[in-house]
């Protein structure tokens, strides 16, 4: 029977003996538990399900001479479970300073919610190590967590403050091609978080993301930097090692039931129910000699587990997507995890688009418009003004593009502009279709009058807009509310404004006009497009500068001889779709409009836009 000295003595020694040796993967295999609320599949983690993460998690233990860990992963391959479990790890084995960055502030809140909470809760080693945020002095915040022997501070890439707030030894930056390119004028956000840990000679940072666009994507920038892992498999027939590429998918008759995988070197094609023993038997080799410190890993979705996205589900996706360049985009960046080659504004030509014009105009709109939205560039001599129908999978359709001359300054312009966005425009069934929603440029002429218009129209949902300054903003952002002056008095928030991701939809709009085919996503030119709305449409180049950090950023520039509010007005106009996407449900929208109550009209041979009295200030095209 041991006595009080000798119970003290052995806890003694038990504190002073070291704890075992442990990497990442054998950490979350001994503790990881994943919750029911943030899993498909809860219970203990097992490496095993996912053999690819096992070696890039081993990177980031204490054990590895390895600094720096960029993760180039396609979306449901388990990147951000494997971050997760660094996570978990760092408090529990290795604790130190640790600044965790995601894309925004809100996202940052959003994970600390919904993941860090979970992990915290349903591993009991974390749990003990962590006080539940409800005590007094807990440490525990949504942006800080405090632990012995550690923090970890959560921060958003768009706020300088946050990025620059301590020095730490591991650094976890999220998403990071999500990023922007300069914070709050202080630079590369991602610079500016790797010098926290500088000072740290163990340091360890993980960058993960799914890729963007070639050029100027950053997780494929840190990926070139690196050794460029790739997770080689055996084929079932052979043996033959390759990693698995998109190219070697082969099915019949468009029936995604039927893909087999076509091996590189016996050409045996075989299904995916050989995956599980190909991962398992897999291992990364390095495709490039890098600089010893970082390694770099790159997995698509062709890798993804039995269960989660499978094969069929992938080729069902590229059946979806092939006919639509954004579409298409996604599913190269977030299934095969590769840059998408923003190439096609560089190719269009107004001379090839001028052939392309159709017999229609405003009087005779095509069956397939289902509703009308519109876009309003602001000079200080005229208004150029798009009108664009809208019908199932984004199929658009331009009825009627016009410049309406005079000085936006004073009144009889903006008469002559509601001439144009309240009439009435005849499909070709007779039925009459009106504007549902019109962006108006505020960004550059006359924002005083632009405000005032739009707040006068507020009912038929006419709405100003800025482009965003940022690259990458969702076409559409949330509204704000700014002061309006009337007759020199300042009406607090009168005024009603949205940001435009103009960046993001010429992506899209220039992406559809070069590559997409009649049907989902096509572009239709009517009567009222010649060579010098084309010429406008095309008068924009996307080319890639060099921030003072060495990154590259894609950026439209417009040619010095040329003028294009042909493109503005298509730009608003798509961001006025989706802000008429915020009244319906997205999913239904197209029922809806179809299912409308409102009855055909006869056909008339009346133009649908009447001049107003006097002197006509409208050009017509």
């Amino acid at each position: 029977m041991l006595d009080g000295a000798s119970v003290y003595r052995k806890s003694f020694l038990d504190g002073l003996r070291p704890e075992p040796t442990l990497t990442v993967s054998e950490w979350a295999d001994e503790h990881r538990l994943l919750s029911s609320k943030a899993s498909a599949e809860p219970g203990p983690w097992r490496t095993d399900r996912t053999p690819y993460l096992r070696e890039p998690m081993d990177c980031l233990s204490s054990s590895s001479s390895v600094q720096r860990v960029v993760m180039m992963f396609a979306a449901q391959t388990g990147k951000t479970e494997s971050g997760s479990n660094w996570l978990g790890y760092v408090i529990h084995h290795a604790p130190g300073p640790m600044l965790l960055v995601q894309p925004t502030v809100d996202m940052a809140k959003r994970l600390s919610k919904q993941r860090l909470e979970s992990l915290i809760e349903e591993t009991p080693v974390l749990r003990d190590r962590i006080k539940p945020a409800r005590s007094r002095d807990s440490g525990n915040t949504m942006f800080s967590k405090e632990f012995p022997g550690g923090i970890m501070v959560l921060t958003g890439s768009n706020s300088a403050t946050g990025l620059r707030s301590m020095p730490c030894r591991y650094l976890f930056a999220d998403e990071v091609s999500s990023w922007p390119q300069d914070v709050d004028g202080e630079g590369d956000p991602l610079t500016l978080a790797e010098r926290r840990t500088t000072t740290f000679a163990r340091r360890k940072i993980l960058m993960t993301s799914t890729p963007t666009v070639k050029g100027s994507c950053r997780i494929e920038a840190e990926y070139e930097r690196s050794d460029q892992r790739r997770f080689y498999v055996p084929c079932p027939s052979c043996g033959g090692m390759q990693w698995l590429q998109w190219r070697n998918m082969k099915w019949e008759n468009n029936d995604p039931t039927t893909v087999r995988y076509e091996c590189e070197h016996c050409s045996e094609r075989f299904s995916e129910v050989y995956k599980g023993k190909m991962l398992a038997a897999g291992e990364w080799r390095p495709t490039a000699p890098g600089d010893g410190k970082t390694a770099g890993f790159h997995l698509s979705g062709l890798y993804s587990p039995l269960g989660w996205l499978s094969w069929s589900d992938m080729v069902d996706d590229f059946l979806r997507a092939k006919d639509d360049a954004p579409l298409l985009k996604a599913f190269v960046n977030t299934r095969l995890s590769e840059t998408w080659e923003e190439a096609a504004a560089n190719k269009i030509n107004a001379n090839e688009l001028v052939e392309r014009v159709e017999p229609f105009d405003q009087n005779n709109i095509p069956l397939g418009v289902l509703l009308l939205v519109a876009g309003v560039d602001v000079q200080d001599n005229r208004l150029a003004v798009s009108i664009f129908g809208y019908g199932r999978e984004e199929e658009s359709w331009l009825v009627f593009h016009t410049e309406i001359w005079g000085d936006p300054t004073g009144k009889e312009v903006w008469a002559q502009l509601d001439s144009v966005l309240l009439a009435k425009y005849c499909r070709e069934d007779g039925k009459k279709l009106s504007v549902v929603t019109a962006c108006i440029d505020s960004g550059g002429h006359c924002t005083g009058e632009v405000y005032q218009y739009c707040r006068e129209r507020s009912a038929q949902n006419f709405v100003a807009i800025k482009g965003a300054s940022q690259r990458g903003k969702p076409p559409i952002g949330r509204e704000s509310k700014v002061d309006l002056n009337v007759k020199g008095k300042t009406i607090k928030k009168g005024a009603r404004v949205y940001m435009v991701g103009s960046d993001t939809i010429k992506d899209t709009l220039l992406g559809r006009i070069k590559h997409n085919d009649s049907g989902a996503g096509y572009v239709h030119f009517g009567k009222s497009a010649n060579f010098d709305y084309f010429d406008q449409l095309t008068a924009e180049r996307k080319i890639t500068r060099y921030t003072r950090n060495g990154m590259p950023r894609s950026e439209y520039v417009k040619a010095s001889n040329k003028r294009n509010e042909a493109l503005d007005t298509a730009v608003y106009a798509y961001a006025a779709l989706h802000l008429t996407y915020r009244r319906f449900n997205r999913l239904k929208i197209w029922d809806q409009l179809e299912k409308s109550p409102e009855s055909p009209a006869k056909a008339t041979k009346k133009p649908a836009v009447q001049a107003a009295s006097g002197r006509s200030f409208i050009k017509q095209w």
